[in-house]
């Protein structure tokens, strides 16, 4: 019954931008920090960032380029990214984990493809 969907990836070229969206079902962010996470092939997986009580934090290699926000009242989480480089070049998935005695879970979405080439 809940439910992470990813949205808003795709081919760019360097210096672009992509906004990517997760929408949430089933769940309210109430109690969850929402992450966004991206793995590309051979890699580990790397937090993107994440915004919890409308703070967010950022990964040291998308500061100053990435804005994570979310609208409550609509469930969605997004990730504007802007001056993209080839190295961005990964799936993005959205998380959400449970952070009260009460949302003591963890749901993924499908991920998105961001491939960032000339």
């Amino acid at each position: 019954q809940v439910q992470l969907v990813e949205s808003g990836g795709g081919l760019v070229q360097p210096g672009g931008s992509l906004r990517l969206s997760c929408l949430a079902s089933g769940i309210t962010f109430s109690g969850y920090l929402m992450t966004w996470y991206r793995q590309a092939p051979g890699k580990e997986r790397e937090l993107v960032a994440s915004i919890v009580s409308g703070v967010p934090n950022y990964g040291a290699s998308v500061k100053g380029r990435f804005t994570i926000s979310a609208d409550n009242a609509k469930n969605a989480l997004y990730l504007q990214m802007n001056s993209l480089k080839p190295e961005d070049t990964a799936v993005y998935y959205c998380n959400a984990q449970g952070v009260t005695v009460v949302t003591l879970r963890s749901y993924w979405g499908q991920g998105t493809q961001v491939t960032v080439s000339s």
